[in-house]
């Protein structure tokens, strides 16, 4: 890995996307805006006596969806955009590696998911708020944590999509299976066994447990730990997947 190469291509990739205006407002923007909607969604839902209020139990796992979907999206169109445009096979004939590559999507990504991260829990926290017993810190980590995984598997999904369009219908394919099953509509615990093994292998699973933890108790749990690492095998795995995808076409 050149350093230098490494973060010209960074520098190359945030600036494609600070001149999306568009793709800025969705990475910065929509999530938060969510977060209100759903506030005044539940904002009149009556909590039974010693129990969380709804908004707070659905509010701290949308914290980790959110990211997660919206990176998906933004990165898998992104990269299937470089793919069509021949700016990909480009790149991949320069001394650039394909660690350079996938390292520089990562590192710009991240730090448009932080932004993101920081303002959502900014307004969940701050404006609307949203009460846990853990630290915001972990929140932010885990949200973070969440959007990596959703530009890990949005790199991946990108390399079967001949165009955009393709690329945006993995949406149903890849991610809505996952709301489904991840333990927001119903706990894991109560679902079906055969669906219940289908959540056991799903990496939103793993992420929205993390957030739980966080919202249930006040200091770390040897379970958030595990979900953490979890989420970051199945990040660095799809990662991997995606470099394998990336062929030098002219030597």
């Amino acid at each position: 890995m050149n350093a230098r190469i490494y973060a010209a291509g960074t520098g190359r990739i945030l600036r494609q996307l600070r001149a999306d205006h568009r793709s800025v407002a969705m990475v910065l923007l929509v999530p938060s805006l969510l977060m209100v909607l759903l506030y005044y969604l539940y904002r009149d839902v009556p909590t039974p006596p010693d129990q969380q209020p709804l908004f707070d139990r659905i509010a701290i796992t949308m914290l980790g969806i959110l990211p997660f979907v919206v990176m998906f999206l933004i990165t898998s169109i992104s990269m299937q955009r470089e793919r069509s445009s021949g700016t990909l096979e480009r790149l991949l004939t320069t001394p650039m590696s394909k660690l350079d590559l996938l390292a520089s999507y990562g590192s710009a990504f991240s730090l448009a998911a932080i932004g993101q991260a920081v303002l959502a829990c900014t307004v969940a926290f701050g404006f609307l708020g949203l009460d846990i017993e853990g630290s915001v810190g972990w929140v932010l980590v885990i949200a973070v944590l969440g959007a990596m995984l959703g530009v890990a598997i949005g790199l991946l999904c990108s390399a079967f999509a001949r165009t955009e369009f393709q690329a945006v219908q993995f949406m149903p394919v890849v991610v809505i299976p996952q709301l489904f099953l991840c333990g927001l509509l119903v706990p894991r615990d109560q679902m079906p066994n055969w669906l219940s093994t289908i959540s056991d292998v799903l990496p939103l699973s793993y992420l929205v447990d993390a957030l739980q933890e966080v919202s249930r108790y006040p200091g770390v749990t040897g379970r958030m730990w595990t979900d953490i690492a979890v989420v970051t095998a199945f990040t660095v795995a799809a990662l991997s997947g995606a470099a394998a995808t990336l062929r030098r076409r002219t030597q």
